[in-house]
């Protein structure tokens, strides 16, 4: 039951970049993950339904605006930014380097010790992030390398937030965490939304892939993961992030006949390689000292 929770997990985050890269051109990045922030929030409300919720999530507003800012508002809209450029099946594979960031993040700002796998599988990352945008780079598309550097900062967003909640909401429980960042993600960005809303009729099927965003791959899927980590554990939820960048491809190549290079393949194997080794999921490749 848990592992066809996890894949059904990875294939509604693997299809949100499916959904905006529909959806962006459009709406644009701010009006379009406001909405998807929004909708969320309205999701995740009966999350407050205990005094004990409500306690927590006043007791902790600063860290939760913080967390709100780095782990929805700022990485979704780069991320949605990206889509204009990059297709959807690149993009998930560019968020799996999340992890590669959290390792990094935890040395430079909270001195972290990295340890011999940690670094191997940061390398690794690396190289594969090389490979994956290095014909998309050469293309000489304009746009290009700002759109991946947009996807790239968007996951340093992540890396950050999965550190800082660690040191500052722990104890809090996981859905108001879900709700709170939600909510103050929203209520940063739908002013900025009501500015830059498009005055022109929105396609129907933009809508339905803002529903699909706030709905199902916001809402849902953050109970669904948090279930999953009641059930499984932080740890085995958390490999989640090596499934998404499968079916992002997978949906891209379906549904928007995003073409599926080698160069996509071998850089993205590279790059779940590196940061399974990061994250410790192969710890057992690298021999320990005696």
């Amino acid at each position: 039951m848990n592992l066809l929770e996890l894949f059904l997990l990875a294939a509604i985050w693997g299809a949100s970049f499916l959904f905006m890269r529909v959806a962006t051109p459009e709406l644009g990045a701010v009006v379009l993950i406001a909405l998807r922030v929004g909708i969320a929030t309205l999701v995740l409300i009966p999350v407050l339904r205990s005094a004990q919720a409500r306690a927590q999530f006043r007791s902790k507003l600063r860290p939760l605006f913080v967390v709100g800012m780095t782990n929805s508002a700022i990485p979704f809209c780069l991320l949605a930014y990206s889509t204009l450029y990059v297709n959807a099946g690149m993009d998930s594979i560019l968020n799996a380097t999340t992890p590669l960031w959290a390792a990094l993040v935890a040395v430079t700002l909270y001195q972290t010790a990295m340890n011999r796998e940690q670094t191997l599988g940061l390398l690794f990352g690396v190289a594969g992030t090389i490979v994956l945008v290095w014909d998309t780079l050469d293309s000489g598309v304009e746009g290009i390398p700002v759109a991946i550097g947009a996807a790239l900062i968007a996951t340093m967003c992540y890396g950050f937030a999965v550190n800082y909640s660690k040191r500052n909401l722990a104890g809090v429980r996981p859905f108001v965490a879900a709700f709170g960042s939600q909510f103050f993600s929203a209520l940063v960005l739908l002013p900025l939304a009501l500015i830059l809303r498009p005055h022109h009729p929105v396609a129907s099927t933009t809508w339905a892939c803002v529903a699909a965003l706030g709905i199902v791959c916001t809402g849902f899927a953050y109970i669904l993961y948090f279930r999953l980590i009641e059930r499984a554990g932080a740890a085995y939820a958390a490999s989640v992030t090596f499934v998404i960048p499968i079916f992002g491809v997978l949906w891209g190549a379906l549904f928007l006949g995003e073409q599926v290079t080698p160069t996509t393949i071998v850089g993205g194997l590279i790059i779940i390689f590196g940061t399974a080794l990061t994250s410790g999921k192969l710890s057992w490749m690298v021999p320990k000292r005696a």
